[in-house]
């Protein structure tokens, strides 16, 4: 398969014990799969202390209500995994006004990152501790807007097609890391490109075109990776060792240090975006 190199890592091996950790991954794009999920993962692993919290990355009232659940059942956070994501899907707003890309994969996931902030800082402030925020992003953000690279007027955002409306999300996402990591240098926060993995972001695809449908079926497997494997550049951001994951460094798989497209090395663009968005994120109260 592609795209595929740079570290080794194990997860049934190189997983330090995480024992006493607490953990936020966003993901799920339904209740039932997210219960789905969680029952899963009981299976697996009984002794695992996991509740599914209802969190719509397209509101930002389902945001701050789960990160409200959350602080009443925990008083630490060791590592949040921003995982969830929509790519090139029809024109479409979220609650907010947003185009529903931009707004899921940057906007929801930053207004999570602002609403747990607090203890995300409270945590990394303990003896001992290796708190990481770890933003799933993509090799798709080299489809950005030309030659703007990121376009904070929605109305004009709007006028271009899904997949460069998808780029500029995954650009924001490693734009928004690397400022992140400027701001809060107590806590490791990188983004990560998982692969180019099949998954059901695919299935609208498939649905709507007979050639890619067969195509992803026979040439698929040999191509692209599974959800397993898809999993370890991520994983090894969360756990890996710690002087090896450098904060505000994209990565793509595994643990290969990347500079990214020339947008994602403007350190004017990412300071662009980070007040904008923190703008916005005032502007609605939060």
């Amino acid at each position: 398969m592609f795209g595929f190199g740079g570290r080794s890592f194990a997860p049934e091996n190189d997983i330090p014990d995480l024992a006493g950790k607490v953990i936020f991954v966003t993901g799920a794009r339904t209740p039932s799969k997210g219960e789905a999920a969680v029952e899963e993962i009981r299976k697996a692993a009984p002794s695992v202390n996991i509740t599914y919290l209802n969190l719509d990355l397209c509101s930002f009232k389902s945001i701050s209500a789960a990160a409200q659940e959350f602080r009443l059942r925990s008083t630490r956070l060791d590592i949040l995994m921003n995982n969830a994501g929509i790519m090139a899907t029809p024109l479409a707003e979220t609650e907010e006004g947003y185009e529903s890309q931009f707004g899921t994969n940057h906007m929801g996931h930053a207004l999570l990152v602002k609403e747990l902030l607090p203890t995300l800082l409270s945590t990394a402030q303990e003896k001992g501790s290796d708190v990481r925020i770890v933003n799933l992003t993509s090799e798709g953000h080299n489809l950005a807007p030309r030659p703007q690279g990121v376009i904070l007027d929605m109305a004009e955002l709007k006028e271009y097609g899904p997949w460069a409306r998808y780029g500029q999300s995954k650009l924001a996402n490693i734009l928004y890391t690397k400022e992140l990591a400027k701001q809060y240098p107590s806590i490791t926060s990188v983004a990560v490109h998982p692969g180019l993995i099949l998954t059901d972001l695919y299935r609208p695809y498939q649905e709507d075109s007979m050639i890619l449908r067969y195509g992803l079926k026979i040439l698929g497997p040999l191509l692209m990776a599974d959800v397993s494997t898809g999993a370890l550049n991520q994983l090894w951001a969360a756990v890996g060792t710690r002087s090896e994951v450098i904060s505000g460094t994209y990565y793509t798989p595994i643990g290969k240090g990347s500079s990214g497209s020339n947008w994602a090395q403007k350190s004017d663009l990412a300071r662009e975006l980070w007040d904008w968005t923190e703008k916005e994120l005032s502007s609605k109260g939060y």
